[in-house]
């Protein structure tokens, strides 16, 4: 590959003087085209419009000891050299303006030379890949070398791809670790497609500022998720501002307009003075829009634009209101669904749909529940100041319900943290007993009994308990009881015992020599004492 530097002409450092005495200084520019095993096949040297007299003096001093090599210059002119804002755009302009290739080319940034500001914005510049490259450091050699290892110096190259040193990188991985575990709130789940959505998340959480969607039912999560979202960027300095939460299924007319926005005073009747309004909140901070599928037609523009442009109109104001927020929205809704339906804007969608989330059901992520109840035992051990525990047989009795098909954990973690916590207040000295765990599952099973859907058993057992009770229905087997509800079933629907018959026993009357289907039904429905007429 060739070798391209990048430097930039150091007045004092590259400047050895006029005459043959400068042969004998070690001026860092012109050092590098001394250095053995690493031929240099084209400088870029970058110097300010008043220093054109001392570059040409120094490209004709590296052409005299590097003939082969190219020598290209890119001229600056900061007003102020330590103006940040205005030698970074000068530098950045000069990145533009290549046509870098390193799949070809082997770029070394020299930061060596220029104002400390230049030798930070180079390196910006080479760490966000604007230069493709690496970092080049020279310095002279220490004292009691010869003269020609003085006027030599040397060189170091530094690769800013950090994954690249094992120490760094194992940092970097310990890093990243302690924040999935802390988006996972210290909870050591096992499900798969769950641990891989925070991975995802923690690596977006860090590097970028889009907003994200998180979607799935309630009590999934997604709020709590978005907090510890928030903390962990705090904690990493990302941002300054707080954490603004809001339901948007509370917010309605004139209300949701100002709770967003703000409002000025007089903007409509009761408005007796102004109003922040929750955009400007969250300024510098993160807004967290839970139902985000609640909010009206008229908001959802606004809030595209103060996403798209960070301004916004507050109601009843001409002026414009300025936030710089990172947006984190919920729904338990499809919200495709609702653009179809025109309840929300597609536009909307497209940006808030960046970075999308569904996250899973307790259901679908059962294996995390023994973890998640000792999580909420913790929880709970914390605020009341006492340790609560299951005994052993209490335990295996909740498990054992918790995994069955019974558990239909309806509103999620939700379900699972009130079940808890009822139980643990219930806890004598801390112990959650059977009895315990008896009550609270009766308790659970109330509750989820109308999102239950009936099963084919299920109606089959009501069929006949509603002819032969229920003490009567529970003393045959289920067999019996299938074949039974059938008959039921039929007989009901028929006008006599003869159409019934006909209906049970269409094979079996072909081979009779005379057809008794009335009695056939008689004597089957008086096995179980039950008469024609009752049905």
């Amino acid at each position: 590959m060739k070798n391209v530097i990048i430097g930039v002409l150091g007045t004092r450092l590259d400047h050895g003087g006029l005459g043959n005495r400068r042969w004998k200084k070690w001026r860092p520019s012109l050092s590098m085209l001394l250095q053995k095993g690493i031929p240099i096949d084209e400088f870029i040297l970058i110097h300010h419009v008043d220093d054109t007299k001392l570059a040409e003096l120094t490209f004709k001093d590296m052409a005299t000891v590097a003939p082969d090599t190219k020598l290209s210059s890119h001229i600056v002119d900061f007003k102020n050299a330590w103006d940040f804002e205005q030698v970074y755009a000068q530098l950045h302009d000069f990145t533009t303006q290549q046509n870098f290739d390193a799949e070809k080319v082997n770029y070394l940034v020299h930061i060596t030379t220029g104002s400390h500001v230049v030798q930070i914005c180079l390196y910006l510049l080479t760490e966000a890949n604007y230069i493709p490259g690496k970092l080049l450091q020279t310095s002279p050699n220490q004292k009691g070398a010869t003269e020609i290892e003085r006027v030599t110096g040397k060189f170091q190259i530094i690769n800013l791809d950090l994954s690249r040193y094992d120490l760094i990188a194992s940092r970097f991985e310990q890093e990243s670790r302690q924040a999935i575990s802390y988006l996972k709130g210290g909870i050591a789940t096992r499900n798969k497609a769950f641990n891989d959505l925070i991975v995802q998340l923690e690596q977006v959480s860090i590097r970028s500022t889009e907003p994200m969607l998180l979607t799935g039912p309630t009590g999934v999560g997604k709020s709590r998720l978005a907090r510890l979202i928030y903390d962990l960027k705090k904690q990493r300095g990302d941002l300054r501002g707080k954490l603004v939460e809001v339901n948007c299924a509370t917010l309605r007319g004139d209300n949701a307009m100002s709770a967003m926005f703000g409002h000025v005073k007089g903007a409509y009747t009761g408005a007796t003075t102004g109003r922040t309004g929750l955009l400007l909140e969250a300024d510098q901070g993160l807004l967290f829009l839970d139902e985000i599928g609640e909010l009206g037609q008229d908001e959802q523009a606004m809030l595209l634009r103060a996403i798209e442009d960070k301004t916004f109109l507050p109601f009843g104001s001409d002026k414009e209101s300025h936030s710089d927020f990172q947006l984190i929205a919920g729904t338990n809704r499809n919200l495709f669904e609702q653009v179809q339906k025109g309840l929300f804007r597609e536009d909307l969608l497209a940006r808030i749909n960046l970075w999308t989330y569904e996250m899973p059901s307790l259901k679908q992520r059962i294996e995390d529940l023994k973890p998640n109840i000792d999580h909420e035992l913790e929880l709970y051990t914390q605020k009341a100041g006492y340790k609560v525990h299951f005994n052993k047989v209490a335990k295996e009795q909740y498990l054992d319900f918790s995994y069955s098909e019974q558990a239909l954990w309806q509103a999620n973690f939700r379900d699972l943290n009130s079940s808890i916590v009822r139980m643990a207040t219930l806890a004598s000295g801390g112990r959650i007993t059977e009895a315990i765990v008896k009550a609270e599952i009766q308790r659970l099973m109330r509750d989820w009994q109308i999102y239950q859907q009936p099963t084919v058993q299920d109606k089959t057992l009501a069929i006949v308990e509603s002819c032969l009770g229920e003490d009567g229905a529970k003393a045959i087997d289920l067999f019996e009881q299938v074949q039974l509800a059938e008959v039921i079933r039929i007989c009901r629907e028929s006008k006599s015992m003869a159409v019934a018959g006909r209906k049970l026993f269409t094979i079996s009357r072909i081979s009779k020599a005379k057809n008794n289907d009335s009695h056939r039904v008689r004597q089957y429905l008086q096995k179980y004492g039950l008469e024609f007429k009752s049905l």
